[in-house]
């Protein structure tokens, strides 16, 4: 079992920096697959970027360059930052951990944990 909690949503300007953060407890999260996924109003939750075995990451097309996912033994937290922010970009972000590593997963359904969601608002 899992817990996870994201923190560092807001309301910014298009082409601002945002970091999201993760904590996770329970067990520590480099025995999972930790992922951001993201959801619009009126839209279905999508991937945005995984990171395995805290080093292997893999992101959405329409991230790359911009997102960057990390984490954080120590800490047990996952982070994504988040660079040239767009009003697209705009969604609640959750994050979810899996107990599969051993393949990059990037179907929502393929995670057992999630977190209650940050709001991240992108003005243009």
């Amino acid at each position: 079992q899992v817990q996870l909690v994201e923190s560092g949503g807001g309301l910014v300007q298009a082409g601002d920096s945002l970091t999201l953060s993760c904590a996770a407890s329970g067990r520590t999260f480099s025995n999972y697959q930790m992922a951001w996924f993201r959801q619009a109003p009126g839209k279905e939750r999508e991937f945005v970027a995984a990171i395995r075995r805290s080093s292997f990451s893999n992101y959405a097309d329409f991230v790359k360059g911009r997102f960057t996912i990390s984490g954080d033994n120590a800490k047990n937290t996952v982070y994504l930052q988040m660079n040239s922010l767009k009003p697209e970009d705009t969604a609640v972000y959750y994050c979810a951990a899996s107990t599969m590593i051993r393949v990059v997963l990037a179907a929502a359904n393929a995670y057992d944990y999630w977190g209650q969601g940050t709001q991240v608002t992108v003005s243009s």
